[in-house]
């Protein structure tokens, strides 16, 4: 009898492992319908705040849908807009950067001789042709397509966010009708729409923050299109732990390359600084328990939705991982799980553990 319930739990746990691995690459490979779903309910739940103070504060929610399609439509333009003009004016400025790159070298080359090394012209023939403005158009390119293949997406996802924020105050009410919720599931709900609100609402200020103290510092250091790193530095700021990174290291080599080594350290020095202010000081006071999440399981989400669905899951892996830390919290079977994905900082405090 044993065996057979062994053999029965073993069973279990195989067929288990093979459904979660084949909806895994169920989800990889339909991405093209999943990330603009995705972009779409997070717009939605992100535009939601500010249409709910709207209606409180007497205003007809169909009204205030308009207002606040209408805005994310100018702000979508806007930001096309700005795209198109920067790409413009940076192969406008390449020529200008190839001529520094070509006299960093050259000035590399006299040192490396003083020191005894053979640097010939060849050698920096051959790292300028890397830097043709042939290369960087076709960067530029594929840049451009990249953003034509979202843009196409971008009616899709505009309608689909408002269809969702028209049917938002019905959901209660359809999935009580189908008897698709009980108490503990609605109290999830609650308990996953009240963190998530917080978390898209505090981390979208702290990101806005982020971009603007980048963006004036590199204004006054005077490094070339400040306004584009300041973006990309408050888009980036929403994928944990390497966003900073990745965000911080085109604007350091630009400055590098445009006022050499002075301007460079001044850049770097900006961008450590803003991070250490707002990344160590500021961003756990305000998240603190809201997010309730170890820096292991934030790292690990990272790598694996950026895994499962490309950059659009690096940017989401914390609300991913909240949904599914919300959703097996209190479970039988999963409440492992939540426990391993949590801070831990309630366990301390029920355990009488002190912090350190």
């Amino acid at each position: 009898m044993s065996a057979g319930h062994q053999f029965s739990k073993t069973g279990q746990t195989f067929i288990v492992t093979a459904a979660f691995i084949i909806i895994l690459a169920g989800i990889k490979h339909s991405g093209d319908i999943l990330i603009p779903i995705l972009l779409a309910l997070f717009i939605a739940l992100v535009a939601e705040m500010p249409l709910s103070w709207m209606q409180g504060k007497g205003l007809p929610r169909w009204i205030g849908l308009i207002i606040v399609m209408f805005v994310g439509l100018l702000i979508e333009i806007l930001l096309i807009a700005f795209i198109g003009e920067t790409i413009n004016n940076i192969t406008a400025s390449f020529p200008a950067y190839e001529q520094r790159i070509i006299a960093i070298m050259q000035n590399l080359q006299s040192i490396l001789n003083g020191l005894g090394f053979t640097v010939n012209q060849k050698m920096i023939d051959n790292v300028a042709n890397h830097f043709n403005p042939t290369m960087v158009m076709n960067i530029l390119g594929n840049i451009a397509s990249d953003l034509g293949r979202i843009l196409s997406n971008g009616f899709v996802i505009f309608f689909m966010t408002a269809f969702l924020l028209l049917d938002i105050p019905n959901l209660p009410a359809k999935l009580k009708k189908t008897n698709l919720t009980s108490d503990t599931t609605e109290i999830r709900l609650r308990r996953f729409n009240h963190a998530l609100k917080n978390y898209l609402g505090v981390y979208t200020a702290i990101s806005l923050l982020t971009g603007i103290l980048i963006t004036i510092w590199l204004s006054i250091l005077g490094v070339d299109f400040p306004i584009l790193w300041g973006f990309l530095a408050f888009m980036l700021n929403f994928v944990p732990n390497i966003g900073s990174i990745i965000a911080a290291t085109p604007a350091i080599l630009l400055a590098f390359l445009q006022g050499g080594l002075n301007l460079g350290l001044m850049t770097t020095l900006c961008y450590v600084t803003v991070n250490v202010l707002i990344g160590n000081i500021i961003s756990p006071k305000i998240m603190g328990k809201e997010l309730d999440l170890s820096t292991l399981a934030v790292f690990l989400s990272l790598i694996f939705w950026g895994w499962l669905l490309g950059p659009v899951g690096m940017l989401f892996s914390i609300p991913l991982t909240m949904v599914i830390k919300i959703a097996v919290d209190g479970d039988k079977e999963l409440g492992w799980l939540a426990i391993w994905l949590s801070s831990g900082e309630d366990l301390k405090e029920e355990s009488g553990v002190e912090k350190s």
